[in-house]
């Protein structure tokens, strides 16, 4: 089955729409402007199948590539069998293809390749097929210089025997398989840094599943392990199994190799070859195994909720083009204020000191309505850092004064602000700026706009991820540079305002472009139409094709323009304004001149029915946003931080990260809550995200504060009584891990904030 195939079978379509695909991709096109523009081509396919598409198309490449390597490889050394090559062929993943390749890959010499050289390979296959013979005596036969007496004769041949064992394929593959469904990870503190190690205090003695180990805590497991305060092993059969009883899996292997305790004189001999094959080598090398794919699962779960956050907080909805006063809460070193118009441009920068040590705040007042007042502003970003509520009053009160004006403040995320603030794009936009007022600039731009300001930051400073420093980081780029791209050409950007960051996420364009666009803007003024994007240096055809569409130029001499519709499909909506008798103005918006147009009379072999539908729907609502409406929470007065909290009470928040097991919420205390996937809703709920995303606005119950430890345990099942035994919980299931206090007759514990942390329910 060639790759196209394999692609469509796990996609389910058909392979033609596939093939199409990887064309498209092999010549340069971006995944948004092939499920944007070329929906007739894939037959429809969408930026997820596209995504999953060209991750598989990579992955099965590089296993071709492989597959050459290695049988050339072996047909070198001669070995090449016709069915060694078709199980070669077949071979569907990375793991089989070197479980095939072990035995005849390139290697240091090993004992069993010194025993070979010493002419003990004819033992070491006497004593497999004749138990009959005794090890001792066969062994005689055996010596010579290189071999100096019986214990040297078995040693070289159990060693043989041993390799044998662990390099035949579809044992290794089996054994595999199994020790994943059923092996158990057991994480011990290590004793002499229990106290160092109160973080990972949940998992001092902890065991479970690994097949069945959720994410979140099995990369937890793992940073323990990496940190050196746990240590981590797998156990394949019960703590209480006699040791001399010989284990399910030296029994798979003892019956691959015909291998049956039958009291004859070999027996015993093989049967230790077989214990000691699994205990030092196999078993050694498939833990190694399972922990990598642990890993690998853990990184897959931990990457996909973050690429998941990301796009939720990219799409948020802006509060739109007003001026806005920008404040970087501070308190020893004051509150950084920054005023930008409503195209995000730096208009004035302060810093007032209404807290500790100064608690200057009529002066911070007054400066603060001094600002307003000269440049009008409408709206007020709080970093939602230290002193944020304390900020949040100040500015309370400046909206009091200043009734008439119809001010609004909200509390806005600032992760990533401070890097933003210290790089090198920040450098060149406020040179002459210092750093810790360009981080109020920030605060206020992502309030207005935050996809245009948050594609400045590295995606991993966002803050909207767990672990994304233990998972892999080239993964983890790859995926979060996805996300990025898909929202910003979700959204397209307005040629004439966007920022070089922002332009290079649109499809096509790379940082060097985006460059080139903003210096020709800056140098000739605006573009008047997108065909003026062609005098751009180094912006070719191939690379217009791409882009166009994403980018928006409005109030220029062509009303498309300003929309989706492509340059290419221009000629379509030509001849719907030659039908319907009117010009590209008096058809954008139009509802009864759109409605009256039929689809079908406008397709052609290029653009089919679904691009014309597309066009249509472009025209009725031209560059319509895809984000939402914004709101914002109402944080409680009085409540400020982890002290001011009180069980049941019940607050409006904000949802800033959703995990596999429940969603965060910020409630204004610096210390985001949990509401685990149990207290989401009063139904069932498979995933969170079917109930929350990041950046919504929620109302949450308290339900118990853990102060020391930083933890809150938040319920949006507002009825739930927080002194009562959560839905389901009959005992302590903390971490819904096997521990051993668990198996005792320890009482079982009421803990809400165990069952709210811990407890992740299939």
């Amino acid at each position: 089955m060639n790759i196209t195939d394999i692609i469509a079978r796990e996609l389910n379509v058909t392979a033609v729409r596939v093939q199409a695909a990887v064309d498209l991709l092999d010549e340069g096109a971006t995944v948004p402007f092939i499920a944007r523009y070329r929906k007739e081509v894939t037959g429809g396919l969408d930026d997820t199948q596209l995504r999953l598409l060209d991750e598989r198309l990579h992955y099965l490449r590089e296993l071709s590539e492989r597959k050459q390597t290695v049988l050339k490889s072996i047909e070198e050394q001669g070995k090449l069998t016709a069915e060694l090559q078709a199980a070669i062929d077949a071979a569907d993943n990375k793991t089989t293809l070197e479980d095939l390749y072990l035995p005849y890959k390139p290697k240091r010499r090993t004992k069993a390749q010194i025993a070979r050289e010493n002419g003990l390979q004819p033992l070491a296959d006497l004593l497999l097929n004749d138990p009959m013979q005794t090890s001792e005596t066969a062994a005689e036969s055996y010596l010579n210089e290189q071999v100096a007496d019986i214990k040297a004769a078995l040693d070289g041949a159990r060693a043989i025997l041993m390799e044998t064992f662990a390099e035949d394929a579809g044992l290794i593959g089996s054994l595999r398989e199994k020790l994943w469904r059923e092996a158990v990870l057991h994480a011990q503190v290590d004793p002499d840094k229990a106290a160092a190690a109160e973080k990972f205090k949940d998992y001092f003695d902890y065991s479970e599943p690994i097949a069945r180990m959720p994410g979140h805590r099995a990369l937890a497991v793992l940073r323990g392990r990496n940190e050196g305060v746990l240590h981590i092993s797998l156990k394949y059969q019960p703590d209480d199994a006699p040791v001399a009883e010989q284990s399910a899996y030296e029994k798979i292997i003892a019956k691959q190799f015909e291998i049956d305790d039958q009291a004859r004189p070999g027996d015993r001999w093989l049967r230790d070859t077989v214990r000691l094959a699994w205990r030092t080598k196999i078993f050694l090398s498939l833990e190694l195994d399972a922990l990598s794919r642990l890993k690998e699962s853990a990184d897959h779960d931990a990457i996909t909720v973050f690429a998941r956050n990301l796009k939720d907080l990219l799409l948020a909805a802006p509060a739109g083009r007003l001026t806005t006063m920008g404040l970087d809460p501070g308190i020893r070193t004051g509150v950084k204020v920054a005023v930008v118009d409503d195209t995000g441009k730096l208009l004035d920068t302060d810093t007032v000191y209404p807290h500790q040590p100064r608690n200057d705040w009529a002066g911070a007042l007054s400066s603060l309505l001094r600002l307003v007042k000269r440049h009008g502003v409408k709206l007020i970003a709080i970093g939602n850092g230290t002193a944020s509520r304390e900020t949040d009053k100040l500015a309370g009160e400046l909206i009091k004064v200043l009734p008439e004006l119809g001010l609004h403040k909200i509390v806005v995320s600032e992760a990533g602000a401070s890097v933003y603030s210290a790089s090198e794009l920040a450098a060149k936009e406020f040179p002459d700026l210092d750093v810790s007022l360009r981080g109020a600039i920030s605060i206020a731009r992502r309030l207005q706009d935050p996809l245009a300001e948050l594609v400045k930051i590295d995606p991993k400073s966002i803050g909207v991820g767990q672990y994304q420093h233990d998972v892999s980081q080239n993964q983890l780029a790859k995926s979060l540079d996805a996300v990025v791209e898909d929202c910003v050409n979700a959204v397209g950007v307005d040629v004439n305002t966007a920022s070089a960051p922002l332009l290079a996420r649109i499809s096509g364009l790379n940082h060097t472009l985006a460059h080139n666009i903003v210096a020709y803007r800056d140098e000739n003024g605006a573009f008047a139409n997108r065909r003026a994007l062609l005098k751009v240096p180094r912006l070719g055809e191939k690379t217009f094709e791409q882009a166009a569409g994403f980018l928006r130029i409005n109030g220029g001499n062509e009303p498309l323009d300003g929309s989706a519709v492509h340059p290419e499909a221009y000629l379509i909506v030509a001849k719907m304004l030659q039908k319907s008798g009117v010009t590209a103005k008096e058809i954008i918006g139009n509802h009864s001149i759109i409605a009256a147009l039929k689809p079908t009379d406008y397709t052609t072999d290029r653009f089919g029915l679904p691009t014309i539908m597309d066009i249509l729907s472009e025209l009725e609502k031209p560059g319509r946003d895809p984000r939402g409406t914004f709101q914002t929470a109402q944080f409680a007065e009085g409540v400020e931080e982890l002290k001011d909290l009180r069980v049941g009470m019940v607050l409006e928040g904000v949802v800033s990260n959703v995990a596999n097991f429940g969603a965060f919420v910020d409630i204004g205390v610096h210390q985001d809550g949990l509401v685990h996937i149990s207290a989401l809703a009063d139904k069932f709920v498979a995933d969170p995200r079917d109930v929350v995303k990041a950046g919504d606005v929620v109302k949450v119950k308290v339900l118990e504060v853990d102060v020391p430890r930083k933890r809150v345990a938040l319920t949006m099942r507002l009825n739930d009584d927080a002194d009562a035994p959560k839905r389901g919980e009959k005992r302590n299931e903390s971490f819904s891990g096997s521990r051993k206090a668990e198996k005792s007759n320890t009482p079982p514990l009421n803990s809400a904030m165990a069952a709210a942390f811990a407890k992740v329910r299939k």
